[in-house]
């Protein structure tokens, strides 16, 4: 149900595990330092719990099941918008459209270490520095199949796809959940950053001492999307979140 936008027949990856461990792994893999390290947010509230956590969170994934409730909200934001088109080294956020079925856990962590402070943290040289540089100047449309064609990317995913401590569904099966990435770009603007959408969303404004975790960066980002479901949904929202930060070690 999440990739209900990308045809049945285009190249299917097996589903990423929402999993700190095997998240860290792959972008490691790919090329991102060390220093960095994904992990788990056990509470959005719960004070002790955040200040556990290492900061500045310089990602935010949020991980959901896909409702009609946020369907309906999906297609009525985007139904005002065009299709992105941006382009280039003045693009204010990297934004790749997923044409890759059961590839929205890829597409995040993408989103997540190709913008923002993560950037800061790319080895110069490795397999996610060189697919940056061909990425940037492409459009949207020719950047998706740099993804779509990319061995080096579709090989690193495999191996992380089966590190997880669950049975992986195949590559086929029909996946509800779905990953969502907030970032913090180098001129403080908040941006959601989904495959599935048009384009990157701008949701607002943070301060210097703001990160995606922070009262604000929740207001703006993640709780105003719980919000939005719980109000509507009347119930408990099944969802998790893992966050990009500095590594423990």
């Amino acid at each position: 149900m999440a990739d209900v936008d990308v045809p049945v027949g285009k190249k299917a990856f097996v589903p990423l595990e929402n999993n700190p461990e095997v998240m860290t792994s792959l972008v490691h893999e790919l090329g991102l330092s060390k220093g960095l390290q994904w992990h788990d947010v056990y509470s959005l509230t719960e004070p002790s719990l955040l200040e556990f956590l290492p900061r500045p969170a310089l990602a935010l994934l949020l991980v959901f099941p896909v409702t009609d409730t946020y369907e309906k909200f999906r297609v009525e934001e985007d139904s005002s918008k065009e299709d992105y088109s941006g382009s280039g080294p003045d693009e204010p956020v990297v934004w790749f459209k997923q044409t890759i079925r059961n590839a929205c856990g890829l597409i995040g962590l993408l989103h997540s270490i190709t913008n923002g402070g993560a950037t800061d943290y790319i080895t110069p040289g490795s397999p996610l520095d060189q697919l940056l540089k061909q990425a940037v100047p492409l459009t949207p449309v020719d950047r998706a199949d740099l993804l779509y064609n990319s061995k080096s990317l579709e090989a690193a995913h495999a191996t992380a796809a089966a590190k997880g401590d669950s049975s992986a569904p195949d590559a086929e099966a029909s996946v509800d959940l779905h990953f969502v990435a907030f970032i913090k770009d180098k001129d403080g603007n908040q941006w959601e950053l989904d495959g599935r959408r048009k384009g990157p969303i701008n949701r607002g404004k943070l301060g210097p001492e703001d990160d995606v975790l922070s009262e604000k960066g929740q207001e703006l980002g993640v709780r105003a999307f719980l919000q939005r479901e719980e109000q509507a949904g009347g119930g408990e929202l099944r969802f998790s979140v893992v966050m990009l930060g500095p590594s423990f070690e």
